[in-house]
């Protein structure tokens, strides 16, 4: 039986796994949502498929994506960082990422639910259900995203504009986006 999917997921291997096994999914580890919104901000002006590409390069050179490792690097990590060929080398990104996670590692420490909670509260801690069934009806940014993003640079984060963090949005499950004709829509997987 052929699985009916978003109609943005191309026939390559690794969108579709990302799409089947991650995509929409939500998330709750604290790191793990650092991660995905640190990768949506590198994938900026690039396709997604670049970054799942370079995504495992991405976690070796940032230590795991680990915030509290990446708090404590400085100019010489980000000099060393933007001679790697395996990540994207753009300067802004590299120091955002590292100043994202001085930006977690307060949050952790001073937010009651920790970055998970500061993060879901944006949605009243329940994932938004969508209907949408093209692409095209889809928004590159909503209300909420627009409040997390001023959320998040309040706190301290970078390149987390509204469609950065509606997609990240997407990406951590915070709304459920497949399409309606998707087997992974909640509709349809219900049957």
């Amino acid at each position: 039986m052929i699985k009916s999917r978003c109609s943005w997921v191309t026939e390559d291997s690794l969108y579709i796994a990302y799409h089947d096994e991650e995509w929409g999914r939500p998330q709750r580890d604290h790191k793990l949502l650092f991660e995905t919104l640190m990768l949506e901000g590198f994938q900026a002006g690039l396709s997604w498929l670049t970054i799942l590409k370079k995504r495992e390069n991405f976690r070796a050179a940032f230590a795991g994506f680990d915030p509290e490792q990446l708090a404590s690097w400085g100019s010489s990590e980000v000099e060393s960082l933007l001679q790697d060929p395996g990540i994207i080398r753009h300067r802004g990104k590299i120091e955002a990422t590292l100043h994202g996670a001085r930006s977690w590692c307060e949050i952790m420490n001073g937010h009651p639910g920790g970055f998970s909670g500061f993060i879901w509260e944006s949605l009243a801690d329940a994932p938004r259900i969508n209907r949408y069934s093209t692409l095209e009806e889809v928004p590159s940014e909503t209300r909420e995203s627009q409040d997390l993003s001023v959320k998040l640079k309040r706190a301290g984060f970078r390149f987390v504009g509204p469609k950065i963090c509606y997609a990240f949005m997407q990406a951590a499950g915070l709304v459920n986006d497949h399409q309606t004709s998707c087997f992974l829509h909640p509709e349809r997987s219900a049957r």
